[in-house]
């Protein structure tokens, strides 16, 4: 008889872990860092199986509303909420940055290479529609030698709310005053002409089809297309190309006062080699968890910040400063289960 219940009760636990249902988690929202992400939740299942982790990639205003309708179990944003936006919240949300990127500013012309040169003022012009053609005299002046066309500018931007825009219009409006005027700053703006696309994919590829076009996307979005893109005179007046390194740099300085709920801007960042047009990006969170899936959460995110951090740059991101990164998972652990 002992054996046989020996038998049994291996038997019941077997079944109970081969049958284990696996728990899934859905999230929502920014585009930005969907590459890096999609790369993420991947190696993350061979770590604990168990979670499967849902990611939809549909712009961070979709994350943010989605987290609010508690019809996601966690948010995705490149622009941090607004304080309105936090107040809305029926429960404390808590803003974890994951990596940085660059919000690179690219364009369609056939024989200008990548490296085309281009400052706040002149691009906020394009944007606004006051510079409407690639051979204007204020483009010339800042690419002498290039022969630019005479082609008319196809201006495209999100046609969705969007944190790649909300850090695009915050570098304009720190840079261009008729457009802190104007259409300001936001993850979604009044456009002033041009063609809208849904997320960076959309973006990019209307201006790879459009010669003549110039947008905004992440650097992978780029890179991988084959686009070439600009470099944004920064605020030392240097002209910088977008890497992994010169947005570690516009980082650099945000770290000395970067707030406690890691709400903050690095556009238009001091220093020589920071490129100008960077920005964290978000996982948005509750304070408080539900059990099951909030172990699985805290696992991945405690693994993002480690192990999760060597995926980025091979993706075009900039892993998290060391220092920042410690902070973060200080913050983590406050992060409670009911």
């Amino acid at each position: 008889m002992k054996l046989i219940s020996t038998i049994v009760m291996f038997s019941s636990l077997f079944a109970a872990t081969a049958f284990a249902a696996p728990v899934s988690i859905n999230g929502a929202g920014a585009t930005f860092p969907y590459p890096l992400y999609t790369k993420w939740f991947s190696e993350f299942q061979k770590v604990d199986a168990d979670a499967q982790i849902n990611y939809q990639s549909l712009g961070s205003g979709a994350g943010i509303r989605q987290l609010q309708e508690k019809t996601v179990d966690f948010g995705a944003s490149d622009a941090p909420m607004t304080d309105e936006q936090m107040a809305k919240s029926t429960s404390p949300v808590v803003h974890l940055p994951t990596v940085l990127g660059a919000v690179v500013v690219t364009y369609n012309l056939p024989g200008i290479p990548k490296g085309l040169k281009l400052n706040g003022a002149v691009i906020a012009d394009i944007y606004l529609g006051t510079i409407t053609k690639w051979n204007d005299p204020k483009i010339v002046a800042l690419n002498a030698g290039s022969k630019l066309p005479e082609l008319p500018i196809l201006s495209v931007h999100r046609s969705d709310g969007s944190g790649t825009t909300g850090i695009f219009t915050d570098y304009l409006a720190k840079v261009s005053p008729e457009w802190k005027a104007g259409p300001g700053q936001g993850t979604s703006v009044n456009w002033k002409g041009g063609l809208g696309g849904k997320g960076n994919e959309g973006v990019t590829g209307i201006v790879k089809q459009s010669p003549g076009a110039i947008g905004y996307v992440e650097l992978i979005y780029a890179e991988n297309n084959a686009l070439p893109y600009a470099a944004i005179e920064n605020a030392a007046k240097v002209f910088t190309l977008p890497s992994t390194k010169t947005v570690a740099a516009a980082a650099a300085g945000a770290l000395k006062t970067i707030p406690a709920d890691f709400r903050v801007s690095i556009t238009n960042a001091a220093g020589k080699d920071a490129y100008p047009i960077s920005g964290f990006t978000y996982i948005l969170v509750y304070s408080t968890l539900p059990k099951e899936k909030g172990a699985k959460i805290i696992h991945f995110l405690k693994w993002a910040m480690a192990d999760g951090q060597k995926f980025a740059e091979p993706l075009f991101y900039a892993p998290l400063p060391k220092e920042l990164a410690k902070k973060v998972e200080a913050k983590i652990a406050t992060l409670t289960l009911q």
